[in-house]
C-alpha cells in the first residue's frame, strides 16, 4: 500500500476508534465518508466505491466493538439484558440488508439513505426532547423488533447502529451513559451479520479489483483495525468523564457533518451536480 493511504487509513482508524468508545457508535458513521472519500483516490471503480466503503467500516467494527466494549463493561455500564434482547432481530435485519438489499441500491441511492438517518439522528439529539418520566424498554418481543430495525438500517449505511440505538434507547429513559455502552456491545452482532451478507453478496460481483473479498477491502481493513482497536477504549474512558450535555452536542454535530458530506456524494452520483 502507498505510504500516504497507510497514513490516511492509520489516522481514520485511530479517529474512529476513539468515537467508538466515546459515543458507541461503533465508528461507522465516521468512516463510511472518509473511506468514501480515499477509495475514489485510490481509482476504486465508482459504482463500488460507496459500497466498498460501507462494507469495509462494517467489518472494521467487528473489532472496535469489542475493544470498546470491554472498558465500558468494566465500568459496569453495559446492560447486557438489552443486548440479549436486541440480539436476535439485530442479526436478522443484519442478514436482509447485507445479504440482499445492499447489492441491489446504487450508490447514490446508499449515499443518500446514509445521509437522511445520521441528518435525523442529529435533529433528535440536539433537540433534546425530554421522554415522559413513564417510558420504560418494551418487552422482549418489542426489543427484537426494534433490533430488527436497528440492524437493517445499520446495514444500509454500514454503522454499528449507535446512530439509532442510542437515541431509541434514550426515548425510553435508559441513562446515556449505558445507552452509548449497550450500543457499543450491540455493535458486534451487528457488525457479524452485515458482514456475512457483505461477502456473500458481493463475491457475485464481475470482476472485483485487488484487495477486495465481496464488498469489503481488505488492505484498508487491516490498518483500520490495528489502530482503532487501541483507541476506543480510550474513547469509552472519555465517555465516563465527560457530562451527558457534551456528549450529546459533540455526537450531534459530527453527524451533521458526515449527513452534508454524503449528500453531495448521492448528488454526483445521480449527476444533480458536476
Amino acid at each position: 500500500m502507498d505510504p500516504f493511504f497507510f497514513l490516511a487509513y492509520a489516522i481514520l482508524g485511530c479517529v474512529a476508534g476513539f468515537a467508538a468508545g466515546l459515543l458507541g457508535i461503533g465508528g461507522g458513521m465516521l468512516l463510511v465518508p472518509f473511506l468514501t472519500a480515499l477509495l475514489t483516490l485510490q481509482g476504486l471503480p465508482l459504482e463500488l466505491v460507496v459500497h466498498s466503503a460501507i462494507a469495509t467500516s462494517m467489518a472494521s467494527i467487528l473489532f472496535t466493538s469489542l475493544s470498546s466494549v470491554r472498558a465500558h463493561h468494566k465500568k459496569g455500564a453495559v446492560r447486557w439484558d438489552l443486548v440479549k434482547s436486541f440480539a436476535p432481530g439485530i442479526v436478522a435485519g443484519g442478514l436482509l440488508a447485507g445479504g440482499a438489499v445492499f447489492a441491489a441500491l446504487k450508490t447514490g441511492w446508499l449515499a443518500l439513505i446514509f445521509a437522511v438517518f445520521v441528518g435525523y439522528s442529529a435533529v433528535q439529539m440536539l433537540a433534546n426532547r425530554k421522554p415522559k418520566p413513564s417510558r420504560q424498554m418494551p418487552g422482549a418481543l418489542g426489543t427484537a423488533g426494534a433490533g430488527a430495525g436497528i440492524g437493517f438500517l445499520s446495514g444500509l449505511v454500514g454503522a454499528g447502529g449507535g446512530f439509532v440505538s442510542v437515541p431509541f434507547m434514550l426515548w425510553c429513559n435508559v441513562v446515556l451513559h449505558q445507552a452509548v455502552a449497550t450500543s457499543a456491545a450491540l455493535g458486534f452482532p451487528i457488525a457479524l451479520a452485515n458482514t456475512i451478507g457483505y461477502v456473500w453478496s458481493g463475491m457475485s460481483v464481475q470482476n472485483l479489483p485487488p484487495g477486495m473479498v465481496g464488498y469489503i477491502y481488505w488492505p484498508a481493513l487491516l490498518v483500520l483495525v490495528l489502530f482503532s482497536v487501541v483507541l476506543a477504549p480510550v474513547g469509552a474512558k472519555a465517555a465516563h468523564a465527560l457530562p451527558v450535555a457534551t456528549l450529546k452536542r459533540i455526537f450531534a454535530f459530527m453527524l451533521f457533518g458526515l449527513a452534508v458530506y454524503m449528500l453531495y456524494k448521492s448528488a454526483l452520483s445521480f449527476g444533480w451536480i458536476s
